[in-house]
């Protein structure tokens, strides 16, 4: 009788802690570590419509903060990595700009996403990317724009 208490309690405890946020986070029903929940929950405290995906390599929290769409990277220790949005490409600086006209003419920029990494866990990545989708009508290219705004080919798409 006491274990079937106990064993009560302790779910109308995750229960309680569930619904405490309003509804306003869920895992999703995925594997998401204490640690990334948490961590999450302490650095985004103002975010609705949180779904989590976990992978083998990664923990991706996808939000929505001030109207803004962003989603923040954990590994599966449950370490911050950082955060993506898209943004404008307005936001390109100008120097890549003409860079990539110069080497991806008849391309067309698409969409351009942000990275904010977070360089207290690893101090040799570059704390802001840009990456951009270039697209022909042939072919789609994915391209990273460095803090010193030169441009990287990151990924064949199409």
């Amino acid at each position: 009788m006491k274990k079937i208490f106990l064993t009560i309690a302790t779910a109308a405890l995750f229960t309680v802690n569930a619904f405490a946020d309003g509804g306003k986070k869920s895992d999703g029903g995925t594997n998401v570590s204490y640690i990334a929940l948490h961590g999450f929950t302490a650095d985004f405290a103002e975010a609705t419509d949180v779904n989590w995906t976990v992978t083998k390599n990664v923990q991706k929290a996808t939000f929505t903060v001030d109207g803004v769409q962003k989603t923040a990277f954990y590994n599966l220790q449950g370490e911050f990595l950082g955060t993506t949005q898209r943004v404008d490409n307005k936001a390109i600086p100008a120097k890549a700009l003409q860079q990539i006209n110069n080497e991806y003419k008849g391309y067309a920029v698409g969409e351009v996403i942000v990275y904010q990494a977070n360089t207290s866990i690893n101090d040799a990545i570059e704390p802001t990317s840009y990456f951009v989708d270039l697209k022909n009508d042939k072919h789609e290219v994915l391209v990273r724009i460095t803090q010193q705004a030169n441009i990287e080919f990151f990924q064949q798409v199409k």
